[in-house]
């Protein structure tokens, strides 16, 4: 648009940062033919479908209205006769794959992870000098709630397109055996299956307290669930000393609606909900924040 050159303006997205901050109507036009492409790939809805006769999903802050026989933005949510409907059976199951990660683990928390610094103990914590010997159970969930260009986990797209690997809540809670000390929900991102998600933890932590051991709840997400549902992951972690992580894709509007195809809106709202809860528990960090560096477009 303005005719600058260099190595940091992406092609894909087709414009400069500098348009997207000072001319921002005509940049996220242009910006918005990749995500355009990206859904069509997928044969999903390039945007938060906004139809007036829609049935409207208010599972996180797209708030998609979706018309008769279509569905939403993260491919899961459908409208069946005018009725949301899901396409797993949900909460019960859903689109989502796991896997035991060796404690300490490169968590996103990490300085501040009781599994790596042993921060809590007794309480929180197994030892206080790390967990050596114990795992995080890492669990993948095959669909997002937003369209990043640069997803380093992009192959969540494929799992929501084919619908699986579906599995039930019960083995999520087997796997989440004595050698287990935190579960950490990510993706792709926990949001679109989240009642899954909570399921899980509460089944799991009701099995932990039975033998008397220690789990706490982990959330990576992009932060973008209602509040309804905010309100109880943030109620699983602070009880059990794990911590809730938000990826903040960008600050600024523009920026975060042309790398991720949606608005940051609801963010800051759901950043100040959480952080509202951090004195409850000095102990552990409830809340931690982390921005991926986009070379161009996010660099500080």
């Amino acid at each position: 648009m303005c005719g600058a050159k260099s190595k940091t303006i992406s092609e894909v997205i087709g414009v400069c940062v500098d348009c997207l901050r000072n001319r921002t109507g005509e940049a996220l036009k242009i910006a918005e033919k990749v995500h355009i492409e990206s859904k069509k790939r997928y044969g999903l809805p390039s945007t938060p479908p906004r139809d007036f006769e829609g049935v409207v999903c208010r599972n996180c802050a797209n708030e998609c209205s979706i018309p008769l026989g279509g569905v939403g933005f993260c491919g899961l949510a459908e409208n069946v006769d005018g009725k949301l409907k899901w396409r797993i059976r949900l909460p019960f199951e859903a689109v989502v794959d796991w896997y035991y990660d060796p404690l300490p683990t490169n968590c996103v928390a990490g300085d501040w992870c009781p599994a790596t610094t042993g921060l809590g103990y007794p309480k929180y914590a197994v030892s206080p000098r790390g967990e050596h010997g114990y795992y995080n159970l890492a669990v993948f969930y095959g669909a997002c709630n937003l369209d990043c260009i640069f997803c380093q986990n992009w192959h969540y797209r494929d799992n929501t397109r084919r619908l699986s690997p579906v599995k039930s809540y019960e083995e999520l809670v087997e796997a989440a055996d004595r050698r287990v000390t935190c579960i950490c929900f990510f993706g792709g991102d926990p949001t679109p299956q989240l009642s899954n998600a909570i399921l899980v933890a509460k089944k799991s932590l009701e099995r932990a307290r039975r033998e008397n051991r220690i789990l706490r709840i982990c959330w990576e997400t992009n932060g973008l669930m209602n509040k309804k549902l905010l309100s109880q992951i943030v109620k699983l972690s602070l009880e059990s000393g794990g911590i809730v992580k938000f990826d903040v894709k960008a600050w600024s509007y523009p920026v975060y609606k042309a790398l991720t195809g949606v608005s940051n809106d609801r963010l800051f709202e759901n950043i100040k909900y959480v952080a509202s809860f951090i004195d409850e528990r000095p102990e552990v960090p409830l809340f931690m924040a982390s921005t991926l560096l986009v070379p161009g477009y996010v660099d500080e």
